[in-house]
């Protein structure tokens, strides 16, 4: 009997790289193809596998322990693994493995697009045309103003490099700046607070924290009509403070691809109309599913003791 691995990424079902666990002689349990697993899903299907490919689910100490104690390694298609349940997985000897920077350029590219969108205020108008009306807001450019990068990893040093390109001064805060990977160009690092106080832009690009970053205090520092990007994580946000930036002028705009839960419903920060929502698209692009599963796999064999 072969070893089973359970697949669950959505872009998985007949992705070139389950090829390369197949012919390793490994069985593939995909419990729920094109879908998010619920945990009872997992759970059913996790027994008896070795590896665990996984995707954006959550993955909680009971779906560990039900792998035990076959399971070995849980690789994920992405560049965090803050949704798994790491005292379970080291409690169980499970080894947890991602796919760094897989995803960087395409998060780094939406955070631009949503910039731009936020900027010249082009819901509105879209949505307008659509309807068969002429509905212009007036906008503002970007050139010439101050970007404030939250998080200078993979990620965000891509969206400095951007914004510079567009004539942009970008500052920087990260919690282990490397100047040695600082982009070319008006850059520079300094404190959380002198980031914000300067950002006529803030650009989320960090690991998850225990409280939220970015609440009441924090948009008191931001200049008046500021906008706010988030494609990081959604507890990075207090949601109640940036609805009341929004209604009183403090942020322009709140641009966001990250929701907890997901989708998040309908809320009164949701329903406002300078909020803009994508649907968790910041790694959904053709080049960075193909990185992150082709990584995904590779870090599972080598995990299992397979040759590639």
């Amino acid at each position: 009997m072969s070893d089973r691995i359970l697949v669950t990424p959505r872009s998985a079902p007949g992705h070139p790289a389950l090829d390369r666990l197949t012919a390793a002689g490994l069985e593939l349990v995909l419990p729920s193809p094109g879908a998010v697993p619920t945990i009872e899903q997992q759970r059913d299907a996790i027994a008896g596998c070795v590896g665990y490919l996984a995707g954006i689910e959550p993955i909680p100490r009971e779906v560990i322990a039900a792998g035990a104690p076959t399971l070995r390694v849980i690789s994920r298609n992405g560049t965090g693994a803050d949704a798994v349940d790491h005292d379970a997985a080291r409690e169980w000897g499970v080894r947890v493995m991602t796919a760094p920077a897989a995803n960087a350029q395409g998060v780094a590219e939406l955070a631009i697009a949503l910039m731009l969108t936020a900027a010249r205020s082009l819901p509105p108008s879209i949505a307008g045309i659509g309807r068969g009306e002429w509905v212009r807001v007036q906008g503002i450019e970007l050139a010439g103003r101050t970007l404030g990068l939250i998080g200078a990893g993979q990620i965000g040093r891509r969206v400095a490099r951007i914004a510079l390109a567009f004539g942009m001064r970008v500052r920087a805060y990260d919690a282990y700046p490397d100047p040695q990977a600082a982009p070319e160009g008006d850059f520079a690092f300094g404190e959380l607070e002198e980031v914000l106080a300067a950002a006529d832009v803030v650009s989320l690009h960090c690991p998850p924290s225990p409280q939220p970053l970015i609440d009441a205090a924090a948009l008191r520092l931001v200049p008046e009509g500021a906008i706010l990007v988030n494609t990081a994580r959604a507890g990075l946000v207090d949601d109640d403070a940036v609805h009341a930036a929004l209604e009183s002028g403090r942020l322009r705009a709140y641009a966001c691809d990250v929701f907890d839960p997901e989708p998040p419903g309908t809320t009164a920060l949701i329903r406002h109309p300078r909020f803009v929502g994508t649907a968790h698209l910041g790694g959904y692009t053709r080049e960075s599913v193909e990185r992150a599963m082709t990584a995904a796999a590779d870090n599972l064999l080598n995990a299992l003791g397979f040759e590639r």
